[in-house]
């Protein structure tokens, strides 16, 4: 198992809060690709790559804020 310090989230999103969100939501759009998209041979779990994908700056995110009713 590897382990992940809040610093090293936090040192490439600002917040380890916003990291473990945006590593979540990363997880979820790998998790929705089709199999014969998913690489072959990795067999690390999926939160495994998010979180290494994450803390070596391979994700590019931006943050939108939220729509308020009536806008």
């Amino acid at each position: 198992m590897q382990v992940f310090t809040p610093k090293q989230v936090a040192k490439s999103t600002g917040s380890k809060y916003l990291g473990v969100l945006v590593a979540a939501k990363y997880t979820r759009e790998l998790n929705a690709l089709p199999r014969d998209l998913k690489p072959l041979g990795q067999e690390k779990k999926l939160t495994t790559r998010a979180m290494e994908a994450l803390t070596s700056g391979q994700i590019e995110f931006r943050l939108v804020g939220r729509r308020r009713k009536g806008e």
